[in-house]
């Protein structure tokens, strides 16, 4: 009833500026284009001022609750312009009731116009939606359960089925056909369709396994030499994971890649604070050999190996003595060899270094500056050379 009465007095205006042309003796056919124009500006003019005082009322109030309260989404909702959006849905209301009056003359123009409103509309919509969700992932992203997730590759995926839901919308309101009529349509270009958003549906799927798995989290620090990234992951989302190398270039990855290729995830090293080392020490088997007291004493000056030599010789004097070793011959007996030798040095060297943790990596503990030594598996390899 007030939308009949808001249409109505809205047609006495049109007519009413109209028939003034014509009083000031201006002919009907132009007086009809400057009816047009002048009514035009008017309502231009009209919808900048509505949307301008709504949307300055909206975020005045909007940061007066993000003041007050402690809830980060009102803060998140001016970042994201929800009022704007939601300002400009308003003077669509008077823009809808305004056509029929500003097209008097011209009611061929008056349907499409109420089209393109409609369609407006929805896209109004669409972006009201999509500033509140983000707003929301924005929130969550501040907590600790949520702040590595993949809450982008969600967001994606909404955004997919919001469009695709205004697309039937605008389908439906151009064409004046059900939304079962596009339903159908997709039906016979289903395959063509999956073709098209392949790359997205395997995304998608991999963001889900990524997240679910924990496989990789915002902030790990991953290798991956097929696409040359290695350096922290940034954003994880529906098509692409995003890469800072050390060299602050952005490599960028396939998200399904992470699930059907390999890759190196360094997350286990950072968070036990330290990083085991596997290096190789090769030693030429033919210069391995016993060493003489004689040059056991002269060995005592490092001091690194002195108390394990003065240690070590009274252990193997007593076993000799034990057994009546012949020690005429160095092989009868247990004897000191310059690889043990220099095994224990390799050993009481990193043992003396102050940033290495030396005791046995256990994933627990770790030393001043994080590094650790293992030497459950510290040996020395044997290697042939030819010639």
């Amino acid at each position: 009833m007030k939308a009949a009465e808001n249409y109505d007095n809205l047609n006495h205006i049109s007519l009413y500026t109209y028939q003034l042309l014509l009083k000031w003796g201006i002919q009907a056919s132009l007086a009809v284009y400057i009816n047009l124009f002048a009514l035009l500006a008017l309502l231009v003019l009209l919808v900048y001022l509505l949307q301008y005082l709504v949307r300055r009322l909206l975020r005045i109030a909007l940061i007066r609750v993000a003041k007050r309260s402690r809830i980060d989404f009102f803060h998140h909702l001016l970042e994201n312009r929800f009022p704007h959006f939601l300002a400009l849905s308003v003077p669509l209301i008077l823009v809808k009731n305004a056509i029929p009056a500003v097209f008097i003359h011209f009611p061929a123009l008056i349907s499409p116009l109420n089209q393109l409103t409609d369609i407006y509309m929805v896209i109004i919509i669409i972006w009201m939606i999509m500033s509140l969700l983000r707003s929301g992932a924005d929130s969550l992203r501040k907590k600790t359960a949520f702040r590595e997730k993949p809450i982008e590759s969600y967001l994606q995926v909404i955004r997919i089925f919001l469009f695709l839901f205004g697309a039937i919308l605008m389908f439906s309101n151009l064409t004046g056909k059900s939304p079962v009529a596009f339903f159908s349509a997709m039906g016979a270009i289903s395959a063509v369709l999956l073709l098209m958003f392949k790359d997205t549906i395997m995304g998608f799927v991999a963001s889900i396994q990524v997240s679910a798995n924990d496989i990789v989290r915002i902030g790990d620090w991953i290798t991956m030499t097929k696409y040359g990234a290695d350096g922290d992951v940034i954003e994880i989302n529906l098509t692409t994971v995003k890469v800072q190398n050390f060299d602050k270039t952005i490599t960028t990855i396939p998200t399904y890649s992470l699930i059907s290729d390999s890759f190196q995830n360094w997350r286990g090293m950072q968070e036990t604070g330290g990083r085991r080392i596997k290096r190789a020490i090769y030693i030429k088997q033919s210069t391995i050999r016993f060493i003489t007291d004689e040059e056991a004493e002269a060995f005592k000056r490092i001091q690194t190996l002195s108390a394990y030599i003065d240690h070590r010789k009274k252990d193997i004097d007593k076993n000799n003595e034990r057994i009546g070793a012949d020690k005429s011959l160095l092989i009868n007996g247990r004897n000191l060899t310059n690889a043990g030798l220099y095994r224990k040095y390799i050993q009481l060297h990193q043992q003396s270094l102050r940033n290495t943790q030396t005791n046995d990596y256990d994933g627990q503990t770790s030393g001043p500056n994080g590094n650790r030594t293992s030497y459950r598996n510290l040996r020395l390899y044997q290697h042939h050379q030819v010639g």
